[in-house]
């Protein structure tokens, strides 16, 4: 009898431990899930806060280059269409385009001496400096928590637990433009 119990006794722990692993596995893809969610809510913030500097950037720049009309019209389009943006992808998409777009209004911004003094313009130029390098960093994590729950996902016990969660879709990248890949060309 003491053998049974023994054996009775083994089999209960490893059948906790296994229960406690497929918890474990179950809500760990959970936990990733979530990272990604919140990584992009970061991205996200300091997009919006490019979206908020915009206008103060663009009428600053206005006043100095009205003839500009065509960087201005895109600059405003790129705004309302990140703005109305309902997918994480086609989010994505709105701010590749608005950076290569502000990369523009900064060169217009070049061609006009006393833009470069002004000291609102100045300001602004500053913050919206600042903003992108945050946005750099956020998008970086938010890229390492895709990876890390893409990755999860790939596992053999990972894409179980992901499936059973409903989790099978794998999150996007925060890529580059293709044009960020080409060398500008600097004329003298």
């Amino acid at each position: 009898m003491k053998k049974g119990v023994l054996i009775l006794i083994v089999a209960v722990v490893f059948l906790l431990g296994l229960a406690g692993w497929f918890i474990r596995g179950l809500n760990y893809v959970v936990i990733l899930d979530e990272n990604v969610n919140q990584s992009w809510a970061q991205v996200e913030n300091q997009l919006q806060r490019r979206n908020d500097l915009i206008p103060n950037l663009v009428n600053t720049v206005k006043g100095y280059a009205g003839h500009e009309r065509g960087v201005f019209t895109e600059v405003t389009q790129l705004r309302s269409q990140w703005a109305s943006a309902a997918t994480r992808g086609e989010k994505i998409t709105a701010a590749r385009e608005m950076g290569g777009v502000l990369s523009r209004l900064l060169l217009v911004a070049e061609n006009y001496p006393d833009l470069k003094a002004n000291q609102n313009f100045l300001t602004l130029q500053s913050q919206l400096e600042g903003t992108e390098n945050r946005i750099a960093v956020e998008r970086r994590r938010y890229n390492q928590a895709v990876m890390g729950f893409n990755a999860y996902r790939r596992t053999v016990f990972g894409s179980l637990f992901a499936r059973m969660r409903g989790l099978i879709k794998p999150a996007e990248y925060f890529e580059a433009e293709e044009e960020a890949a080409r060398v500008p060309e600097v004329k003298f």
